[in-house]
């Protein structure tokens, strides 16, 4: 609600200055070049998310996510050691990781809604430390392939979309770390209280 406020509010002062300092034409021809920029950038990104969350589609059916969840089992049953007690939740919360993986976080938000679901019966109406843990780690998630943002310069017209991908397995390693540092710190200051 008070984005959308601040939003309308941001919206309409920059049309009135806009109009009040002479410039109604270029404000009228910004929003149609603005809005037909935008349906672009929707259409190639939602191109790239269907072909990437079929590619995800593939690996589940051809066991490839399966063994990729296998492979993520015992580092998640560390990060997460009540939720490896209950099968359904770490198959929810590796699919989950594998999709983040692949850079398909819209593709990975209902797994992690599942897995989160399954976390919170065991203390309902409370966050456990385990269910911040995750959020912070969906949030922060590690790409391999970051495929939304490499849509995102691919619509803009780079030729090598992929060319960020050191800056980007740096930068999504470092805010997993932080963020996984940050959670365990917290749990115990909120523990000690």
């Amino acid at each position: 609600m008070v984005m959308s406020i601040l939003w309308t509010g941001m919206t309409a002062a920059s049309i009135l200055f806009g109009i009040a300092g002479g410039r109604g034409e270029a404000v009228a021809a910004a929003a149609v070049t603005g809005a037909r920029d935008a349906v672009e950038l929707c259409l190639s990104m939602a191109g790239m998310l269907c072909l990437w969350t079929g590619v995800m589609e593939v690996m589940r059916q051809s066991g490839l996510a399966g063994g990729l969840s296998r492979l993520l089992r015992p580092v998640l049953g560390r990060l997460f050691p009540d939720a490896s007690k209950d099968g359904a939740v770490m198959d929810s919360l590796s699919a989950n990781v594998s999709a983040n993986l692949l850079g398909l976080g819209n593709a990975a938000t209902p797994l992690g809604i599942q897995a989160a679901k399954g976390m919170s019966r065991k203390s309902p109406g409370v966050a456990s430390d385990e269910l911040c843990l995750l959020v912070v780690c969906n949030t922060a998630s590690i790409q391999l392939l970051p495929t939304t943002v490499a849509a995102v310069r691919a619509a803009a017209g780079c030729r090598s979309p992929f060319d960020i991908l050191p800056a980007v397995w740096l930068a999504s390693a470092l805010s997993v770390t932080a963020g996984i540092w940050a959670c365990r710190l917290l749990s115990r200051l909120w523990r000690g209280r």
